[in-house]
């Protein structure tokens, strides 16, 4: 690689030579130190001598082989570089951001709280709706404003970049069509994030939106946004499977993988020795985790009247085992998981929930539809009787459960009388509290390809706020009944509607 260098090193100096300059200003930083680079630059500009060509002398020994340099180009002054991150969308993207704090803080970067302050403008985006990325879109105008003005006053420029799902979604609009962002960074490439920023300096595309097939970031210990929290989360497994017609995850989010339950317990115990009260374990489809480093046979076993559309698989520590050494670890912190598949619920799941008293008795069991046909065009893989019948399997094995649910209003095809099938089982279940959401198509999902989005957006949206109604009566319903009841609570911070009023 050095002889290549060295007989290119005649043009470093050509302004016509740019891939040369290129090469050598990015390149070399990523494999040399400060001061390996300054001899090299030194032979660069003395020029290649006879004894560069003669193979019996070898090739000069600029880098020590025994140190463990960066796998990323870094920048020369990271110190000074101030990186502002805003985030939106679901826990897991507060986790994610976690994440990167704790990548960027390694690689020199300070974290700031205040855009204004900042060079650097990362947004965590969500891409689960047309109303999520709309808001993302709303604020990436606000930041090219931002840009324009504080580019005119500063010496150096401010990059912007798009991370989590909209960047796997939108990468050629947000790079090359609307040309709005700098970096563009996916959910499985954050470790790549130095890098990209060196790339943006230099004035490349800086993207890596590859999906993996094994990172789940099991090596990296998040820095928490706001570390005075007495709530956490742990990310303990990532992607999903499932499939469903009308989820974008599988597509943003890729192949399911989960942790080694050791780093997921070392996680615990450092949140632990924090002082955290509150953890809430995370993961597109929480409830299927299976660690395969483990080396234990094993089954997964679905609920009962359940299926997947994916060949059931063996071997590795299961989401019961991960729950009991989890809530094993410090009896006195409140142990939640989300967001779950009601497949996933075998009776070992349920046992350890009721029996360990330190796991919140509060499931979400997403229900998205109350209708058998609408649920077979969503590829659910259970109909409104088994759904039902898990319900009622639950609340025998763990007394006194509350339950929580999603629910999208006008799928493909769906009638009124598939919309009050929903509403019905609402009134059946009676949720402590629901996610309810008019459906949006999302593009690559397997409805966007084989189903019509053929319920008017008026209908949909009516349909939602029935549904929501019937949910806040039951809330009520249920709440009027803990009146006079003692439970044990963790205090977390002022209410909300306390500051409001």
């Amino acid at each position: 690689m050095f002889r290549s260098i060295n007989l290119c090193s005649r043009y470093l100096k050509c302004p016509t030579h740019n891939c040369f300059r290129l090469f050598h200003k990015s390149t070399l930083r990523a494999i040399l130190s400060t001061e390996d680079a300054t001899k090299f630059k030194e032979k660069v500009a003395n020029g290649p001598s006879l004894s560069d060509f003669i193979n019996k002398n070898g090739i000069p020994n600029l880098i020590d082989t025994d140190v463990d340099h960066p796998p990323y180009m870094p920048f020369e002054n990271n110190a000074s570089r101030k990186i502002y991150i805003e985030t939106y969308g679901c826990q897991m993207n507060v986790n994610d951001t976690e994440i990167i704090n704790s990548i960027l803080k390694s690689a020199g970067f300070e974290i700031v709280q205040d855009v204004s302050q900042t060079d650097v403008i990362f947004i965590m985006t969500c891409a689960i709706r047309e109303g999520a990325e709309q808001k993302i879109w709303n604020r990436l105008k606000c930041f090219r404003t931002l840009k324009k003005k504080h580019d005119k006053t500063s010496h150096h420029k401010l990059k912007i970049g798009v991370l989590g799902c909209m960047a796997e979604s939108w990468k050629h609009k947000l790079i090359e069509k609307e040309k709005i962002v700098d970096i563009v960074a996916g959910p499985d490439s954050y470790k790549d994030l130095p890098n990209l920023l060196s790339l943006a300096d230099e004035g490349q595309k800086a993207v890596n939106v590859m999906l993996s097939a094994d990172e789940t970031y099991a090596d990296i210990m998040p820095v928490r946004i706001n570390e005075q929290s007495k709530s956490a989360f742990i990310s303990i497994m990532r992607g999903c499977d499932n499939m469903c017609t009308y989820c974008i995850v599988p597509f943003t989010r890729g192949r399911e993988r989960s942790r080694p339950i050791s780093s997921i317990l070392d996680e615990v115990k450092h949140l632990s020795d924090q002082g955290v009260k509150e953890i809430t374990l995370l993961g597109q489809n929480v409830n299927s985790y299976r660690d395969q480093t483990a080396g234990v046979e094993s089954r997964i076993i679905l609920s009962s009247g359940f299926k997947t559309v994916y060949k059931s698989r063996r071997g590795g520590l299961l989401f019961a085992d991960l729950l009991d050494k989890v809530s094993d670890v410090n009896p006195e912190i409140r142990i939640r998981f989300t967001s779950p598949h009601p497949k996933d619920f075998p009776d070992d799941v349920l046992h350890v929930i009721n029996e360990k008293p330190n796991i919140c008795k509060l499931l979400h069991l997403p229900a998205q539809s109350g209708n058998s046909e609408v649920l077979e065009k969503m590829r659910r893989g259970y109909t409104r009787e088994a759904y039902l019948e898990l319900v009622d399997h639950i609340q025998k094995i763990v007394p006194g459960v509350a339950l929580t649910s999603d629910f999208i209003c006008g799928f493909c095809d769906e009638t009124e009388e598939a919309h009050q099938d929903t509403l019905s089982l609402m009134n059946i279940v009676k949720y402590e509290f629901a996610y309810i959401f008019p459906y949006s198509m999302r593009q690559k999902t397997h409805a966007f390809h084989r189903l019509k989005d053929n319920v008017p957006e008026e209908v949909k949206k009516r349909r939602a706020d029935e549904a929501y109604v019937v949910f806040r009566d039951c809330s009520l319903e249920l709440h009027k009944k803990e009146i006079g009841h003692y439970h044990l609570v963790q205090v977390l911070g002022v209410s909300l509607f306390y500051v409001c009023s």
